[in-house]
C-alpha cells in the first residue's frame, strides 16, 4: 500500500506515514523512491495508537539523537543537529548517480526538479540547542513557490513532533 492510502486508512498525515516508515514503525521498503507499507503493520500501529494515551512532546537531546539527530558539544555548546530535515517536512527527493535530482515530491504531492532544488535551498541547517531547549534553523538562500521558508519551518517542527510522539 502506498503512503496516500495509509495515511487515509490511519487518520493520518501523509508525512506522519513516511515518518513512520523511517522510524521503524511500519514495516515498510522503499520501491523505486516511492514507501511500500505492509497493511498488517499499519493495522497493527493504529491499534498501538488507539490504545496509547497521549503523552506530551518532549524536546530533548534524548529524544533528537532519537529521531536519527547527530549529538555535537564543542566550546561548551551542545547541540543535536538533524540532518535529514527534510524527510520531516515531507520532501521527498529521488536522485541520479550524478547527484541531481531526478523526482521530488513535497508532502505526497509530485514537485518540479527545479522546486526541490528551491525548497531544499531554502533552510541551511536545522538544529536543537540543549542550552535554550528550542529548535533553531538557519534558512538558506533560496524560497520555492511550493511553500515559503516560514511554511517549511512549520512542516519541519510538526514532522519532528511527530516522529517524538511516535518514540
Amino acid at each position: 500500500m502506498d503512503t496516500t492510502a495509509a495515511a487515509t486508512q490511519a487518520s493520518v498525515t501523509v508525512a506522519t506515514i513516511r515518518t513512520w516508515c523511517r522510524i521503524g514503525a511500519v514495516a515498510a521498503a522503499k520501491v523505486a523512491g516511492r514507501w511500500v507499507i505492509e497493511a498488517a503493520s499499519l493495522a497493527y500501529r493504529i491499534t498501538l495508537g488507539a490504545k496509547k494515551t497521549a503523552k506530551p512532546v518532549v524536546f530533548s537531546t534524548e529524544t533528537m539523537t532519537a529521531i536519527g539527530g547527530n549529538r555535537w558539544t564543542k566550546n561548551g555548546n551542545d547541540r543535536v543537529y538533524l540532518n535529514d530535515w527534510a524527510g520531516f517536512a515531507g520532501l521527498e527527493v529521488s536522485r541520479y548517480n550524478s547527484g541531481n535530482i531526478s523526482s521530488a515530491s513535497y508532502q505526497g504531492e509530485d514537485v518540479s526538479n527545479s522546486q526541490a532544488y528551491k525548497l531544499l535551498s531554502s533552510i541551511d541547517k536545522v538544529w536543537f540547542d540543549a542550552a535554550d531547549g528550542k529548535l533553531h534553523a538557519r534558512y538558506g538562500f533560496g524560497e520555492s513557490r511550493v511553500a515559503s521558508r516560514e511554511e517549511l519551518w512549520g512542516a519541519v517542527v510538526a514532522g519532528i513532533r511527530t516522529a517524538i510522539a511516535a518514540l
